[in-house]
């Protein structure tokens, strides 16, 4: 345990007090790291170009540049860097606008630390659940937006039966079965308890499902299923 790398982090707060309540969270738990602090979205794009951490803890409100722009910078600058949202607000619009510019997630500032710490964990590794409510209300938004807002996941021009049959013949039946599982809500853990198989089981299968539907990430996996009617609707 103690040769395990370090998860490095930048905090991107406008308030000092913020960044300091960010900062007694994070810095409780040894696997993480603070590399640097900023106090803007601008501060924050310079910075993870200079510090290329493995998460971003940013605010959304921010002054120059806010959180929803600098994420969408840095992304675009590189796409390995995990950014979380960190809000006082439950406003499910802004989740749906961090997501499309490529946030992996939010955490509410109320929340407890230990479940602020459990969720930057399984977000730096690639295992943090998307509740299903969030699922369908993501799903809604994004059939319901404005036109054009966000293209389809699914690559190829051809729509309908072809794409279902690419779908059915990309996938294997265990693999299939364990992207229903992360769109469901289930954990790595789950999923594997589930089947009976090793987390590291599970997460080979979904790199290799990332990898033939061109995804990148969790919540893409989940919008994608709600897409192909793989979770019922309710």
């Amino acid at each position: 345990m103690s040769e395990q790398k370090q998860i490095t982090v930048l905090l991107a707060d406008d308030h000092p007090h913020g960044r300091e309540g960010m900062r007694d969270i994070v810095s409780g738990d040894a696997a993480f790291l603070i590399v640097g602090e900023a106090a803007n979205g601008e501060q924050a794009v310079k910075l993870a170009s200079e510090l290329v951490p493995d998460l971003v803890l940013m605010d959304i409100n921010m002054p120059v540049m806010n959180g929803m722009e600098a994420t969408q910078h840095i992304k675009a600058m590189d796409p390995r860097i995990k950014i979380i949202m960190v809000t006082v607000s439950d406003d499910i619009s802004d989740l749906f606008e961090a997501i499309k510019r490529g946030a992996q997630g939010y955490l509410l500032k109320n929340l407890s630390p230990s479940a602020w710490l459990e969720y930057l964990r399984a977000v730096a590794v690639d295992e943090a659940p998307l509740s299903k409510e969030l699922a369908f209300r993501m799903l809604q938004e994004f059939n319901g937006g404005s036109k054009g807002s966000m293209a389809p996941l699914s690559g190829g021009s051809n729509a309908g039966a072809s794409e279902e049959e690419a779908y059915h013949t990309a996938l294997t039946q265990r693999e299939r079965e364990v992207l229903e599982g992360v769109a469901s809500g289930s954990s790595n853990r789950q999923i594997a308890e589930g089947f009976g198989i090793s987390e590291h089981t599970v997460k080979n299968h979904l790199k290799n499902i990332l990898q033939k539907l061109h995804l990148d990430n969790r919540v893409q996996l989940t919008r994608y299923a709600l897409e192909k009617g793989l979770i019922p609707k309710k």
